[in-house]
């Protein structure tokens, strides 16, 4: 896990991520003050029970939605906001924020 104050930036970034709007693992990590992508998808997958955080925008740098137990549900939630998946699953980089 990221030290606390890293952690605070990233879950500061991913809270301002736009509904309808996605983002990457690597994007966060260059928003913050030295964490990795890597970082960034442990934080993700230790959220804190009623976070509250839109954790299903960040995806992987090729644009997909990386494979955990929670893929699915992060593809619905996506659809539910308008995201389209393009083939070989790649949300379109329009979609990329910021």
């Amino acid at each position: 896990m990221p030290r606390a104050d890293l952690l605070e930036q990233i879950y500061t970034i991913v809270a301002q991520i736009p509904e309808g709007r996605v983002t990457t693992y690597g994007r966060v990590a260059k928003m913050t003050e030295g964490a990795t992508a890597r970082m960034v998808g442990s934080a993700m997958r230790h959220l804190p029970d009623g976070h509250g955080l839109p954790w299903h925008r960040v995806i992987n740098a090729s644009r997909r939605i990386t494979e955990h137990g929670g893929a699915e549900r992060q593809r619905e939630r996506l659809r539910a906001e308008g995201i389209a998946f393009e083939a070989g699953g790649r949300v379109s980089a329009e979609r990329l924020w910021p």
